[in-house]
Parts: structure tokens; sequence; C-alpha cells
């Protein structure tokens, strides 16, 4: 039987430097796995039995990456929070040998240094990075429901203070180099030619000292200062979780215990509060969102390869031909934009212009940087260079006369392997193929906004859209920064459709009577980021005034809402952009306008528990989510889950409408809906997929 090669090698040099390499065999990454113990053991034995090393540099052997973090697969394989504790033990415990070792130890990191990675770091005695805009550090365990469990939450409060610890652990904040260094995170940023040499010449000089940071010190360490940063941290934490994340308080017990109580059992109690949060379902779901997308990042959405793209063509200049000109530029697309009128190109450019200032006022891109990104977006009134562009983004207003116009007129400027993307949020898209000659190059590409933020995109084929054709849009929508799901041609595909019916149902709350305020913070309590009428307001009333009548044309009658779309416009309420809504937009401070009680001849008034109000608006999506799985509109639970937490921002630590309908179980969804039903009327009525699969015992996940 063949050794396994160690992802941990040696080397000496004659000054005395010993050289620690991390690569894992046949990785691209770097991630720690619990089966690494043996090896970093011996590694350690073998330093520990030498007296004439001076110093030691520890770097990766891949060109691109330090370490990513450990490998979480490992705790799926832990049946109870002793042995997820145990493992994290064991992590606290080699890395203690590291940090305990007599001679210098730095890490010369490159590339993402995080999680796990960020904790063996730590534990070196000092660190440099490369300035490359690859390296990026961090510990986001949070992101999965976890605290750091090798040490994270104990080194790093010591090494750069309590707040600026709490800000990266609670947030799971990547730091770039720059920001790196001015925390103190590194102790030198250096260009990736000279990394190794900086760091041997840093290795060959005494080890430091650990000192209480500089503003640990300012506050004298004392008790009282950390005691009101932790009482801030909290009360900040707390208003954006709103306790549905038990990893904060989790992260927020465990620094301050340390700091109080001291390193040694400041890791024990790390150590065992990991434990318990593994087997958290909170961390269970968050950690099939991180898998879920791993996956699909590797899928083409069809069973052939994508075409190559070099150039790609924008149809419209407004608020989402801007975004999506943004996201397509900034990853290496020149792009060309047309829009009826110059004012539209002008404001495209414009849009763009201010993202990419931001970031350099933020220093995350350089002037240089900037107009070279700018010079990649060219626009015009006509169809000039149209046939040297492999996809086109239609993004003109949802008008399906306007949208043939577009088919008509990219194919005769296009050449004829140009794709026809259209961003159409409503129509479906065999309607916008019909007028084209080529029908197997028009594709649904449905956009969030804004188009620079949200994560998801919806790929939408009709039955004439070729394989080739899904798989370059998928591909494009990839480069583009975005998770994109290939979901079915039907009104509203699958967000919008199970967003209506949960919107209608708060609609009609707010017509039962109950304060919108109080409607709002239901939801937010419930885990979406924000509550259902101020989602109208953002989204705009207009908006939705124009897809209701479709999904109700299309899907019929359970679609129909309460009547309110026409009073609020008459009275010019569009929302947030036209200045008036169910919010005041004219205040510093957050704030119901309360003349549109008047308008709707409402006396607001609490009836319900919110609590009450959240399972009656979501049981509308959970049931629609499971029609479009029985329908085909979604191929999969996991797409519906990802779709409805990257496109809505359905609760990530549910999982997804399914994987929380496997929580509750799908025989007490049914139960709820038929009591909902009893009360409020026949929309809630169960669909006949969950009904079935109650009566059958069945979850949408197997392992569940």
């Amino acid at each position: 039987m063949t050794q396994q090669q160690s992802a941990f090698s040696l080397s000496y040099a004659d000054n005395g430097i010993a050289w620690l390499k991390i690569d894992v065999p046949d990785e691209k990454m770097n991630t720690l796995q619990s089966v690494f113990a043996e090896q970093v053991s011996a590694v350690l034995e073998e330093l520990k039995a030498k007296s004439d090393i001076k110093g030691m540099v520890v770097h990766s052997g891949k060109p691109d990456n330090f370490i990513a973090g450990a490998d979480i697969r490992m705790l799926a394989a832990c049946n109870t929070a002793e042995e997820a504790c145990d493992l994290a033990t064991q992590g606290q415990q080699l890395f203690a040998e590291l940090e305990n070792l007599p001679f210098h130890v730095v890490a010369a990191i490159h590339g993402p240094c995080l999680g796990g990675g960020m904790e063996l770091a730590l534990a070196c005695h000092s660190r440099v990075c490369s300035d490359d805009d690859k390296t990026r550090l961090g510990l986001p365990e949070v992101q999965l429901g976890l605290l750091p469990g090798s040490g994270g939450t104990q080194r790093l409060p010591r090494l750069i203070g309590v707040a600026n610890a709490l800000d990266m652990i609670l947030t799971g904040k990547q730091l770039r180099a720059k920001k790196a260094k001015k925390l103190g995170v590194v102790d030198e940023s250096v260009p990736l030619s000279i990394l190794l040499d900086v760091a041997e010449q840093l290795a060959l000089k005494p080890k430091p000292k650990r000192r209480l940071s500089l503003q640990d010190r300012a506050m004298g360490g004392n008790a009282l200062g950390r005691s009101l940063v932790f009482d801030q941290a909290a009360s900040k934490t707390r208003e954006k979780t709103r306790g549905n994340y038990p990893a904060t308080e989790a992260i927020l017990e465990v620094i301050k215990y340390g700091l109080q109580e001291g390193m040694t059992k400041g890791l024990a109690r790390e150590a065992k509060l990991f434990g318990d949060l593994v087997m958290s379902p909170e961390s269970a779901a968050l950690r099939s969102i991180f898998f879920a997308t791993t996956a699909m990042k590797k899928e083409n959405g069809a069973d052939t390869e994508p075409r190559k793209i070099s150039q790609v063509g924008v149809l419209g200049g407004g608020l989402m031909g801007g975004g999506i000109s943004h996201v397509t530029a900034t990853k290496g697309y020149p792009v060309r934009i047309k829009d009826i009128a110059n004012d539209g190109i002008l404001n495209a450019m414009s849009y763009n212009y201010k993202l990419l200032d931001k970031k350099r006022k933020r220093r995350i891109i350089s002037k240089a940087q900037l107009q070279k990104q700018m010079m990649s977006i060219v626009g015009g009134t006509d169809y000039t260079g149209f046939d040297r562009l492999d996809v086109v983004i239609e993004a003109v207003f949802e008008d399906l006369k306007l949208k043939h116009q577009m088919v008509k007129e990219v194919e005769e400027h296009g050449n004829p392997d140009t794709i026809f993307a259209t961003n159409t949020s409503s129509l479906p898209i065999h309607q916008i193929a019909e007028s084209a000659q080529r029908p197997e190059n028009v594709v649904g590409l449905h956009y969030f906004s804004p188009v620079e933020k949200m994560p998801l995109v919806e790929v939408i084929p009709h039955q004439g859209t070729s394989d080739e054709t899904v798989a370059t849009v998928v591909a494009l929508a990839k480069k583009q920064g975005k998770t994109p799901i290939v979901v079915g041609d039907s009104a509203g595909f699958y967000v919008n459709r199970i967003l209506a019916p949960y919107m209608n149902e708060a609609a009609n709350v707010l017509l039962s009577g109950e304060p919108i305020e109080h409607l709002d913070n239901a939801l937010l309590d419930f885990g979406f980021p924000v509550g259902p009428i101020t989602l109208l307001d953002e989204v705009g009333v207009d908006i939705g005034a124009k897809i209701m009548p479709i999904l109700v044309a299309e899907l019929g009658e359970r679609f129909q809402g309460p009547d309110v779309f026409d009073t609020l416009l008459s009275d010019g309420r569009k929302g947030r952009k036209s200045g008036k809504g169910f919010y005041l937009y004219n205040s510093k401070k957050k704030a119901v306008d309360k003349s549109v009680y008047k308008l709707l001849n409402l006396k607001p008034e609490r009836k319900e528990e919110g609590s009450a109000l959240a399972m009656r608006c979501t049981l509308m999506m959970l049931n629609e989510a499971a029609r479009c799985l029985d329908e085909g509109v979604v191929r999969s639970a996991r797409d519906g889950d990802i779709g409805a937490i990257f496109g809505i921002g359905f609760p990530p630590f549910l999982g997804g409408p399914f994987r929380y309908m496997d929580q509750l179980g799908v025989a007490k969804v049914v139960e709820l809906l038929n009591s909902h039903a009893d009360k409020y009327g026949e929309r809630f009525k169960p669909c006949e997929k969950l009904v079935a699969m109650a009566n059958e015992g069945q979850s949408f996940y197997s392992e569940s």
C-alpha cells in the first residue's frame, strides 16, 4: 500500500532558515483536512529535533493561494458536538505547537488566506503578504454558522484589538493586503516578486514578543473599555441578525471569555462552542448553501460545452442596462451599449463611472484601472459593430411588441451566431422568440436589481433554445460573478412567481388593518433582509401593477391580489423613486407615511403576533415553490433554494424554501396550509405535490 504524499514538506537553507511548503496533492487549492494532523505532527517533531534552525518560512506550493480554509466536508462526518469539539481541539493543539517553536516562524501569504489558513498564519510569529489583488485574509466561518475553532477567536483580538477583531469575525469580511497591513494583521505587504525574500529576512530576526494591541493599550487593557466595545458590537449585531444566527452570540461570548479568563480557558471555550454550532440546524443549512453553490460552479446548465465569448452588447442604457454593462465590462469583456437616445448612453456611462469611482476612492482600483475599464465600454444609437458581438443582452421596457422589434433588429445587424438574451422579468421567452428567424439563439437572462449587487441570474430557455446557447449564457453569467440557475419558461419564471403570492398575502394582511411597521418587522424577525411593504416601495408599485396581471393571465386566479395598486398609483405613490409610497422619503429616519392609511380607508391596529403574520406570508411562498418544482420550473430543490436565497433573500439560516419545508416536515406544512385555508380562504390550499409527499412521508432532500 503506497503512503499518501504529504501536503507538508520541509527543506533547509544554508543560512539556517527552514522552509515549510504546503501543497495539498491533486487539489487546485490548499485546504486543511483532519487527516493532515499526523503529517503536521511529523513535521513539528522533525523541527524540534534540530538545534541549528534560526527561523522558518511557511509558504504555499500553489501558484495563487495560501490556504483557502479548512475542508468543511469533514464536519459532515461529525455525529456529535463532542466529535466536532475534538476536531477543533486537535487544530488548536497543532497550532499551539507551531507557535511554541523556539525560532521565528513567518507566514508568507499570497492569494486567499481564510478560515483555518488564517488561523495557521495567526499562530506564526509574523506574517508577510503579497500586495496582489488575489490576496485576501479573513475568518469567514460565521457565514457557515460557525466560529473560528482553531484559535482565531483568541489570537486575532490579541493581535489587532477587540473592536477590529470583532468586526472581522462577526461579519466574516475579507481584507485586502493594504487593509490587513493597516490593521496589523500582517507585518508587511510587498510585491509578490520579493515576498519570499522579505519573509526570509524577517525569519532571520529574533522571535518577536506578543504585545497587547495598540488599541487595547489605549484603553489600558481595562475591563470597562472592553465591555463598552462588546456592548456596542452586540447591539449592532443583534440589530442585523435579530437573534437568528447563534454563531454571532457564540463569537461575542468566547472572545469576551478568553480575554477575561486567559488564553487556555478561551481556547477550551472556543472548541466547545464550535462543536455546539456544528450540530446546529442553522449551520447545517448555511453549509448546504455553500456545497450547493460550489457544485453549481462546475455545471454548464446543458449537456454541451459553451461557445467562446469575446464581446457583448447591451440594449438599453437604463438602470438594468447600466448594471449589466458594468458586471460584464469589469470582468473582462468589451461592451457595446445601444440606446435610442444619447442620453441613455450617457446615463449608462455615468452609472459605470460612479461605481468605478467608488472603488477608486476606497483604493480597490487605481485611476489607471478605472480609465481602462471605462474604455472597454462604448455606446451609440445605431447597430455599428453588432456583427462582431457574441451575445446581446436586451434590457428595454417590458413590452412584447418592443422586444419583438429588438429581436428582429439584432438578427438583422448581428451575425448568424449572435445570442439574443432578454432580461425580461415576466414575459414568457417563447412569446419573445416568436418573431425570431433563429429562435435557437433566443434565451432569457433575468438579472435582479441592483445588478452589481444581486448575486442571482435566472437563465430561461424556451422549447427551441439550443443547448449551446444555454451553456454559453450560463458561462457568461458565471464570468460576471453571478450564480445562474436554469429555470422553466413560464410567467414570472421562478423567483418572481414565488414572490408574488407572498407579496399578495402581505397586502391582504395590510388591508386587514395590521400596521405597516408591524408587518415589515415580522418578516425581518423571520429572517428576510427587508419587509414586504418596504420591498414594494423599493421595487416600485408601478412594477408590481404591471407584473401581477401577467401572472394572473398566465397562471390563474390564485395570483389575483387585493386591488390596491390603482389606488396607490392614482395618488402618485410609486414608492421610493417617486419620493412617495408607504414610507416617507424626505426625512432622515425611516417612517411610515400615515396618510396612506386614510387613502386605503384603514385604521391600523395590531391584532396578530408577528410570528403568525410571518408564517402566513411565507406559507404562500412555500406552496408556490413546491408547485414550481412539480411543474419543472426549477430542476431541483437545490436550485429552488439557491434561487430563493440569492434572488429574494429567503432566510439563509433556514437553507431555502425546500430545506425549510423538510425541517418543518412536509406533513406539518400541509397541516399549516389547511388550517390557514380554513381561516383565510382557498388560496392556501396545499398543492398536490405537497399532499402526495405528506401522505408518503417524503422529504425534498433524501438526506433529511
